[in-house]
């Protein structure tokens, strides 16, 4: 009688039982993979806090841009031929204005040879770096700045010796309440103080300004009337028409000497800087997550010395080396993704928190979030490639007898 081969049927691994192979590894060594899992965390938490202060830093700089608007326009002398400091004409905010699509222009100008004190014993040589500034009483209006206290000049107050500090200058002088009796010294003389400023985002410059009304200025402080920042609102369709030509309108005879300029401008240079500074904490994070994955392949390779009896047991009762492998790299994934989970949690945490501190919106992009995890799953199939293959290179008799 003929006797029939029977072939032994394959041994096959579910999905199932690999995730609880995998779990099982890694609850037999708690701290250890705490520790590991922490490595992998603290790199994911980085990587998404860098995204999420920073893309909320972002929100709020655009929300605050859209409130404010984004068409204002900054007139201010350049320079002339022969390098000399040139200056805008005394009428350039009234040429200015009768542009069609101009909605409001007011000026400025910096009395650089004046300086306020909080009283007049304060050495001269401490002036707080605050800038003492002549200005037109539709100033606010144009550059979206409000009072904090008090009020701010008008066609009356702006003929008398009082003046208007900006947020960081009313710090620096000890100026909290505005009132009849609170007075800076400024120019020599005693000017009143009337109000204070709320920081204007708009006109940065503005913060650290004592603004005094244009009349008081031409006959208390030696002005000589000529404005050197002019302020420019245009309708939202006519920004970039009405800034072609509005160093010609400014100063008709030396169009080459008037800068033109937007407040956008510097936000949109800061932005790029802070996209640089992102780039570089993404990089540290990266480092952290690459210390992390060290950290993962190091928990493997020990659990591969320290499990030899349970590989070569399970070997014998007819587990194949692919089975060894993909058990192995299951943990290592497995430990990575509590990493990461664990990493992304705490980075949205923080960034809420530092946010919230802030009173910034809080975003946290989607694709940071799945981008953390996505790569603690790859730093850890990378890091648990090698353990892997060395547990299933391991003999079943050797591991059976070693000690």
């Amino acid at each position: 009688m003929r006797q029939r081969d029977t072939a032994a049927a394959p041994s096959v691994l579910l999905p199932r039982d690999l995730v609880r192979l995998g779990a099982a590894g890694l609850r037999t060594r708690p701290l250890r993979v705490f520790l590991s899992a922490i490595g992998i965390a603290i790199g994911i938490a980085a990587m998404v806090c860098v995204v999420g202060i920073a893309d909320s830093s972002r929100e709020s700089l655009d929300r605050q841009l859209a409130a404010l608007g984004t068409n204002l326009l900054r007139v201010t002398p350049g320079q002339a031929l022969n390098g000399a400091q040139s200056h805008l004409p005394a009428d350039a905010v009234t040429m200015i204005d009768r542009i069609p699509p101009v909605t409001s222009a007011t000026a400025t100008a910096a009395l650089p040879d004046v300086h306020a004190y909080r009283n007049d014993r304060t050495p001269v040589i401490e002036t707080g770096n605050i800038t003492v500034v002549a200005a037109h009483t539709n100033l606010l209006g144009t550059v979206g700045a409000q009072v904090a206290s008090g009020t701010f000049l008008n066609e009356a107050t702006a003929q008398y010796p009082t003046v208007v500090l900006g947020a960081n200058a009313a710090g620096r002088l000890g100026v909290t309440t505005p009132s009849p009796e609170t007075r800076v010294w400024l120019g020599g003389q005693w000017f009143t103080v009337i109000g204070v400023l709320q920081p204007v985002a708009l006109a940065p410059e503005l913060n650290f300004a004592a603004l005094v009304g244009w009349p008081a200025a031409v006959a208390n402080l030696q002005f000589d009337g000529y404005p050197t920042t002019v302020y420019t609102r245009t309708r939202d369709d006519a920004v970039v028409a009405v800034q072609k030509i509005l160093a010609a309108t400014a100063n008709p005879e030396h169009p080459n000497e008037v800068t033109v300029s937007r407040p956008s401008d510097a936000l949109a240079a800061r932005q790029a800087t802070d996209t640089t500074l992102t780039a570089l904490l993404l990089g540290l994070g990266a480092v952290a997550l690459l210390v992390g994955g060290v950290g993962v392949a190091n928990t493997m390779v020990i659990a591969v010395i320290e499990r030899r009896p349970e590989i070569g047991l399970r070997r014998s009762l007819g587990a194949t080396r692919g089975h060894i492998r993909i058990q192995f790299l299951a943990e290592a994934l497995l430990l990575s993704a509590l990493g990461g989970l664990g990493g992304v949690l705490l980075g949205i945490a923080v960034t809420s928190g530092y946010a919230a501190y802030q009173g910034w919106p809080t975003v946290v992009p989607l694709w940071a979030t799945a981008g953390g995890i996505g790569a603690t799953l790859i730093v850890g199939g990378c890091a648990g490639v090698y353990p892997a293959w060395r547990a299933a290179r391991v003999s079943p008799t050797e591991a059976l007898t070693a000690p």
